[in-house]
């Protein structure tokens, strides 16, 4: 049986119908860039402090009613507590002065029991302002994010096997969907935790459309132009996360913020008549007519006349595939090869997802005014995924990982040695780091489709996502271990960086090798021996030493 790739070389690699399917799927991206990181803005924490009603109180004891503390070596107003206010308004009556009639340190305090006063410096009202996610509340603030991420996992999981089976368009446009309903409902939330658990299925939408579009885009398109399309796609995201501040700014309210996020998500409804279904998930469901046709189509959009028959010997085995039962995960642990494959690529997944999501969320270390320091975020991106298909280009995939693994490790180390009148530059190497996770995320969604056949791509990708989204879904609490030891959290990110190098070393190389078709072509893939880097003219194939996993 012919290869696809040779089968389907007289369309070409760059024609009308090639750009159309690039574009259309990496501005597919955009909405999940400003809407899967909102979070920054849904949930911050405005400053605040208890709220003290007007009950008749002198200017001075109004003002002293609230604590001081010293936090980080600076003094600001409690934020949990306040002095007894029948206390306050019996001093306040007896025309006592707070600070020199009276003692403030020996009054007796009390919780924010008449609510908290938020500070509308920067945000007219935020998700942990609306619902007071503060205080003895505060662990909802992180874990409201969580569930966002928990809905990313399963809709990661569920959506790569639902692609495989049904095909990647359909999953592509229901996940689309998802995110848009979830996300507009939840503008009219009543309490937290309808927000919250609406802000679960938001998640299952966000990032499952990224998974199938990738997978669509890697199976059309080819040569040169596919390495490009699992690079460059990312930049979607990029754009639509550079938009985020942009919006945020002039969108101080939360809910606002939510409608101008979900509303472009009706432009997106033409896309269904625009976006072909991926050939080879077709023939590889033995539906080889509407394979044929699609790129029959395809080749009038490209102006070229496709051959009379296109797959003749796929039309042979047809009836052959059309009865071969369905794959699933337990296929990814069927053999000893590829269950050592998959677990040491969710292991990296889960590192790079960590890494990223748990620098993306620390953005209000890096400027006073969040919406620079998201954009400062977002700006570092951009060279990441150009920098991801130059990789791609002309380096070898597993080299690659493990460079920028340990670009992102040894980066976020050094930010705990740099001297705290140096700000600039722990912020540079928190950048560093960001690059270097941002870079491997990117390579890793590539080198991964390309490891696996098509029967098992989407399904793969979906699981190694999967395992990727539990690191989100802990990044939030991550962040929290700073208030044990300030670099704590770097130093977690670090040693993660660097024991995923290490395991990255044991994966098979994929650059300049033809996508395999069958489980039979990934096990030949694997367990070849050890072969002497070498290129081959015109085909760009390069092997590579590899080792026997």
């Amino acid at each position: 049986m012919n290869d696809y790739d040779s089968t389907t070389a007289f369309l070409g690699q760059w024609g009308r119908f090639q750009q159309m399917v690039f574009f259309l799927l990496c501005s597919t991206l955009i909405p999940n860039g400003f809407g899967g990181l909102s979070v920054v803005f849904l949930t911050d924490i405005p400053s605040h402090h208890c709220l003290v009603p007007d009950v008749n109180l002198t200017q001075d004891w109004h003002t002293a009613t609230i604590p001081i503390e010293v936090v980080n070596g600076k003094q600001q107003l409690s934020r949990c507590s306040r002095y007894r206010l029948d206390v306050v308004r019996n001093l306040s009556a007896q025309g006592l002065i707070p600070g020199r009639d009276v003692n403030l340190t020996d009054l007796q305090q009390e919780g924010c029991v008449d609510g908290w006063s938020y500070s509308r410096d920067i945000y007219q009202s935020t998700v942990t302002s609306e619902f007071n996610l503060v205080c003895s509340d505060q662990w909802k603030q992180p874990f409201t994010s969580t569930v966002f991420f928990l809905g990313i996992l399963f809709g990661s999981f569920f959506s790569g096997q639902l692609s495989d089976r049904f095909g990647r368009k359909p999953v592509i446009f229901t996940t689309m969907a998802v995110q848009f309903i979830f996300n507009f409902f939840q503008i009219f939330s009543p309490s937290w935790t309808v927000f919250t658990i609406l802000f679960f299925f938001n998640g299952l939408g966000q990032i499952s459309n990224y998974i199938s579009g990738f997978v669509l885009g890697t199976e059309i398109l080819t040569g040169k132009v596919r390495v490009l399309f699992s690079s460059l796609s990312g930049l979607g995201f990029v754009l639509g996360y550079m938009m985020l501040p942009l919006f945020a700014y002039f969108l101080r309210d939360w809910k606002s913020l939510m409608l101008a996020t979900s509303l472009p998500g009706l432009l997106y409804i033409p896309f269904w008549w625009l976006l072909p279904e991926s050939p080879r998930w077709l023939l590889s469901q033995g539906r080889v007519e509407e394979a044929e046709a699609i790129l029959r189509k395809a080749a009038k959009i490209n102006k070229i006349e496709a051959p009379q028959v296109i797959f003749e010997d796929y039309k042979v085995h047809a009836d052959e595939t059309k009865t071969k039962e369905h794959h699933n995960i337990f296929n990814l642990l069927s053999t000893k090869n590829i269950r050592n494959t998959t677990l040491i690529l969710c292991l990296v997944w889960f590192t790079l997802s960590t890494g990223y999501y748990g620098l993306s969320l620390n953005t209000s270390r890096l400027h006073a005014n969040p919406y620079i320091s998201c954009f400062i975020s977002a700006a570092v991106e951009a060279p990441a995924y150009i920098s991801s298909w130059l990789a791609l280009r002309y380096l070898p995939r597993r080299l690659s990982v493990v460079f920028l693994l340990l670009l992102g490790g040894v980066s976020l180390y050094l930010i705990q040695l740099v001297p705290e009148r140096l700000s600039a530059l722990a912020v540079a190497l928190e950048m560093l780091g960001k690059f270097g996770v941002t870079t491997g995320t990117a390579l890793i969604f590539a080198y991964t489709a390309e490891l696996y056949p098509t029967v098992l791509r989407n399904t793969a990708t979906g699981t190694c996502s999967t395992f990727s989204r539990v690191g989100g879904s802990l990044s939030p609490f991550l962040l929290q271990l700073s208030a044990y030891f300030k670099y704590l959290p770097q130093i977690t990110l670090g040693t993660l960086c660097v024991v995923s190098a290490f395991a990255a070393l044991f994966l098979p190389e994929s650059f300049g090798r033809p996508l395999p078709q069958t489980i039979q072509q990934m096990h030949q893939r694997e367990s070849m021996k050890c072969h002497l880097i070498r290129r081959k003219e015109h085909s760009n194939t390069v092997v590579l030493f590899e080792t026997r996993i």
